[in-house]
């Protein structure tokens, strides 16, 4: 009987996160903003300058965002993995029964635990230890820069579903069309977010359409109320 190994989605982490923040971000954001401007009374054009400055400014944010923070979790693994060069250079024995005891911890037997130690000690000590003690694998690994250019993007892209219903439908529906088009923008997030980690679409859905609305509404409110202050 041959085994297949079953297709995981771990490997999808850095950048799915990255794209779904991104592409939430921009359509929450730029549509609360044009909700916000709008309900205070704003003209059309002054309207599309708000969401197109949020879309430019949003996106930039976002790549610059990542990008540092990104950067900050690489430079905190790369000082470690300098660590563990060091101490498998000076002190190889100490490392392998540490892997030793990592491997007890888990369940296995002392003399298991030892020998897998030992074994991976030979093939490659760095490896085993940068997975099984730091938990530092391939699929987890930093990308900056992959970050920072999937978020700005996505951002873009989100924010755009807002913007063009401003600009397809008449000034005076302008809340009922950005309310509508970031709802199904919101829905088409929510799957996509399912179907790309394997989680239910119906919670996943749910959960991005709550917190778009929220957002809408709070500003929609906080717009009228300084429109009529005004």
């Amino acid at each position: 009987m041959t085994y297949v190994e079953p297709h995981h989605l771990i490997h999808r982490t850095g950048w799915l996160r990255a794209a779904v923040m991104g592409a939430n971000d921009g359509i929450v954001s730029v549509a609360s903003l044009l909700m916000g401007v709008a309900a205070a009374g704003a003209d059309k054009p002054e309207v599309l300058l708000a969401g197109v400055a949020g879309l430019m400014a949003g996106a930039m944010s976002m790549a610059a965002g990542e990008y540092v923070s990104v950067s900050s979790q690489a430079d905190l693994e790369d000082a470690d993995i300098a660590r563990e060069l060091h101490e498998l250079e000076h002190n190889p024995d100490a490392e392998m029964r540490e892997l030793a005891f990592i491997y007890e911890g888990w369940g296995m037997s002392k003399e298991t635990a030892l020998k897998a130690a030992e074994e991976l000690s030979e093939n490659n000590p760095l490896n085993a230890h940068l997975r099984d003690e730091l938990g530092i694998t391939e699929n987890g690994e930093a990308q900056p820069m992959q970050a920072a250019v999937t978020s700005a993007f996505t951002f873009a892209f989100g924010a755009a579903f807002p913007l063009v219903a401003v600009i397809l439908f008449a000034h005076e529906y302008a809340l009922y069309s950005v309310g509508v088009s970031t709802v199904f923008a919101l829905v088409i997030l929510g799957a996509f977010g399912a179907k790309a980690g394997g989680a239910p679409f119906t919670r996943a859905i749910t959960r991005v359409v709550v917190w778009g609305v929220l957002a809408m509404a709070l500003t929609s409110g906080i717009g009228y109320l300084f429109g009529v202050s005004l």
